[in-house]
């Protein structure tokens, strides 16, 4: 846990939070200094020279899946979102809470009603005032069952009131807990005391909403000239699978301190190809290395090939459901395939790049959480290879009778030498027979969410530096239980972690359960391996939620 965590969550828990924006001293030295970077000539508050050309071009290895933000569902997506919108609140380059649209924030003594203070200089990009009742608009659109959200389940992981019914069915969408007092203050109702709910609202599907425009364009409102978007962003260009291209939002109320011109996003679904580009100068930014590279890369481009923690989780899920194979309902088959992994190989001799071992499935990255022991963690390979014999001989799986299944990942060279070593592991020890099968991202996730696979890979990156981000997946309700896990008292002990100063105890107890049932087969937690050039400023690499904002980005001149 580092000291930055800790005084994050002590603030956290105060009774009441207020958000202060930049002191008059800051805010004269910035408006100055803008001035002078208007002018292309130095920046504001470093006073490092700019570079002429502020177009910042980054690689993409899908099609994102919407830039609506109650529809949008992956990462890529949400990188796009949050240069389009803007929420309540935003993170600063270390992860700490910041103002966004709400100027500051008041909390309950009980944590079950938050009351947001939005600023006054809010404005849409065609000019209209940014007020709480579009706040209101978007939380009713997120979980109205007519909207299909994907992200419906966090609203209601959220606790708000009526929020599970409302996704339900089972109440009118009206009745949902949030309210506008006025067109600058929004107050929100939980059903639950919920000490991290300011984390939540950083979230993309917590951004606001132009009703007006929604209702002219119905789906065609997210296409360029139709879109009316809230932040330092509007969409200029979209190519399906090609590209994506976001200039600057004159209506923006911090425009005048944003400096990155123009924001292009170019999808090339090959992380070979998109290095090439970027060794080329094509990319200023790829978010991830091709597998196995990233350690030369560092020796060959020190400073520009960048590690650090993430907030992230790479695993391989069971199906479960009714439509899974019989043999993944036998935890001694889903055990001996967990143990028979040997995670060293895979984070040492395939990815090089910094990746932490998984036995468990929440990160230890996670702000407050500390790694459980489990008991296959602390064996030996050896150890675990013997184990995983034992148990899938008592399952009834041998030579004359092999385990088979088919294991389905998304279209990466990465993703396919990890399921490579993967299935020959389990060759080679236990004589299971994997058939690999791998979909483009969106058919994946389609395919992936309506459980029409055995084995499935699965990745989940925290929507708030908290350990429910990733344990409520593995909530009977959750949107994203792809492999349909249900447990209990899984379920009983999250719902009692929500309204406990420290649930530390009960996330202990939910992996140790995890532990022993296997669901998910944790493989490894992710280090952010980047290549970003050097003339690039202002990137984020402490906040390990990698919640990066164009505006707070610049270019120096070479």
């Amino acid at each position: 846990m580092t000291p930055f965590k800790k005084t994050l969550a002590a603030t956290l828990v105060g009774s009441a939070i207020f958000l202060a924006g930049c002191s008059n001293d800051d805010a004269t030295s910035e408006s100055a200094a803008t001035d002078a970077a208007a002018s292309g000539a130095v920046h504001p508050i470093t006073g490092e020279a700019l570079a002429a050309d502020q177009t910042f071009t980054y690689w993409a290895l899908d099609e994102h899946s919407s830039f609506d933000p109650q529809i949008v569902e992956d990462v890529s997506g949400s990188e796009h979102v949050r240069n389009l919108f803007e929420g309540l609140l935003n993170q600063d380059a270390d992860g700490n809470l910041v103002p966004g649209v709400a100027e500051r924030y008041e909390a309950s003594e009980d944590k079950k009603t938050y009351t947001f203070y939005l600023r006054e200089d809010a404005k849409w990009s065609n000019g209209d005032p940014v007020t709480a009742g579009d706040f209101v608009y978007a939380w009713q659109r997120a979980v109205n069952p007519e909207t299909a959200s994907p992200y419906a389940w966090y609203m209601e992981i959220m606790s708000i009131v009526n929020g599970a019914e409302i996704i339900n069915g089972e109440a009118p969408i009206e009745s949902l807990g949030v309210e506008a007092i006025d067109e600058h203050t929004l107050k929100v109702e939980l059903t639950d005391s919920l000490p991290y709910f300011p984390m939540m609202v950083v979230h993309t599907t917590t951004f606001p909403a132009h009703k007006a425009t929604i209702e002219k364009f119905g789906s065609e409102w997210t296409k360029p000239g139709n879109m009316i978007s809230n932040g330092a962003y509007t969409l200029s260009d979209h190519v399906v699978n090609e590209r994506a291209e976001l200039v600057r939002n004159p209506m923006y109320w911090d425009n005048e301190n944003t400096i990155i011109e123009k924001i292009v996003a170019i999808v090339v679904p090959d992380e070979n190809q998109g290095l090439i580009r970027w060794k080329a100068g094509e990319f200023d930014l790829m978010s991830s290395v091709p597998t196995g590279q990233f350690t030369a890369l560092q020796e060959e481009f020190p400073g520009e090939a960048i590690a650090y923690p993430r907030l992230c989780n790479y695993y391989y899920t069971f199906n479960l459901s009714e439509s899974g194979p019989e043999a993944f309902k036998d935890v001694r088959v889903r055990k001996a395939l967990a143990y028979a992994l040997d995670r060293k190989v895979i984070t040492e001799q395939i990815l090089q790049g910094g990746q932490p071992q998984a036995y468990t499935f929440t990160p230890g990255a996670t702000a407050n959480f500390e790694v459980p022991s489990v008991e296959f963690a602390s064996m030996t390979q050896a150890e675990r290879d013997e184990a995983a014999k034992a148990l899938l001989a008592e399952a009834g799986y041998s030579a004359e009778n092999p385990l088979q299944f088919d294991m389905l990942y998304n279209t990466s060279e990465g993703h396919k030498q990890i399921a490579t070593a993967m299935s020959q592991m389990w060759k080679a020890k236990l004589g299971v027979e994997a058939t690999m099968n791998n979909m483009e991202w969106k058919t994946f996730l389609t395919e992936r969410g309506n459980q029409n696979f055995e084995m499935a890979r699965g990745a989940w990156c925290g929507d708030y530096n908290e350990a429910s981000t990733f344990l409520d997946l593995l909530r009977t309700t959750s949107g994203y239980n792809d492999g349909k896990y249900s447990n209990a008292e899984v379920d009983r002990l999250m719902d009692e972690a929500k309204t406990m100063a420290d649930p530390s105890a009960n996330y202990t107890a939910i992996e140790q359960i995890l532990a022993e049932e296997m669901p998910v087969i944790p493989v490894y937690h992710y280090a952010g391996n980047i290549m970003l050039h050097s003339n690039v400023k202002g990137w984020p690499v402490n906040n390990v939620e990698q919640n990066w904002y164009a505006r707070n980005l610049y270019k120096v001149a070479e």
